[in-house]
């Protein structure tokens, strides 16, 4: 080998793996259908050809459920990636969806705060370990979209997954107190923004439980639009009594009744983010 096919060989092995996109899905209010919207979203993601990991960080791990990932097949989790005696990929579990994977979560998650104390460096825990997701991954293993299903709450998981995200996508309910959630949630990230990622930003806001026969509804819809302009997506994911059944059947709106309405809307979102992903890319 000559010094020519040396350097040709260290540049081959010192290229960085494929970087997936990374989004949270984060609201502290429980119940606004972030679980809902990461496992619909990375559904219709997978089917127009990403390669999807939703990584489930909420200890009541719906969104596993939701993906029809029984309790008893969990036995290498996201607390055991967090805690540090897993790597990313040990978590990883594939679902009936092609190209959707979940990396599960279980009650064990619930006492990481107390768990990790002080420890240095534990806002990056889930970071560091995204970063080596797609090391020496083949090339068709290699994962596009990383969606991170957070808790209801703003504390060491939801920090976690903002540090370690590109984006944050809010879903918010259509009821009285969205407006005053949204603000709370803003704040976080601008402090997690200007502490620990320099480059998080607000990838968009997606109203959930739309009900257009709801003058509430249609008030809230209008003060959301006002206060967040462009942020806030085209696409509204109305109340569906489909997308309530799906979870459990463990399966995805779009695979249980890809012919309701909230199949529709969230093909319609996905559509949405990804014409969003190619405006930052462009520009």
């Amino acid at each position: 080998m000559n010094e020519l096919d040396e350097l040709y060989q260290e540049d081959r092995e010192e290229t960085p793996p494929p970087h997936p996109r990374i989004l949270s899905l984060a609201n502290q209010k429980g119940g606004v259908g972030k679980t809902t919207t990461a496992i619909n979203l990375g559904t219709a993601l997978a089917a127009i050809g990403e390669r999807v990991l939703i990584v489930d960080l909420d200890p009541q791990g719906n969104a596993s459920t939701g993906l029809g990932i029984d309790r008893r097949n969990r036995s290498c989790s996201t607390y055991d990636v967090l805690i540090g005696e897993a790597p990313l990929r040990e978590a990883v579990v594939a679902t009936a969806v092609p190209r959707l994977h979940i990396a599960c979560s279980t009650m064990d998650l619930s006492g990481l705060e107390l768990e990790l104390g002080t420890t240095p460096g534990r806002a990056f825990r889930l970071r560091d370990a995204i970063a080596a997701l797609n090391k020496g991954a083949a090339p068709d293993t290699d994962y596009t979209y990383v969606l991170i299903d957070c808790p209801p709450s703003l504390n060491l998981l939801t920090v976690n997954a903002m540090a370690a995200s590109d984006a944050i996508l809010v879903p918010l309910q259509c009821e009285f107190f969205a407006l005053e959630g949204l603000s709370q949630l803003l704040q976080t990230v601008e402090q997690v923004r200007s502490t620990l990622n320099p480059n998080l930003s607000i990838h968009g806001i997606v109203l959930t439980m739309f009900d257009s026969r709801n003058n509430l509804s249609n008030q809230v819809v209008a003060d959301v639009r006002q206060f967040m302009g462009g942020k806030v997506y085209d696409t509204m994911i109305p109340r569906n009594v489909r997308i309530s059944e799906a979870p459990s059947y463990g399966k995805p709106v779009l695979v249980y009744d890809l012919k309701c309405v909230g199949s529709d809307a969230y093909l319609k979102l996905a559509t949405e983010v990804i014409q969003r992903e190619r405006d930052l890319r462009t520009h």
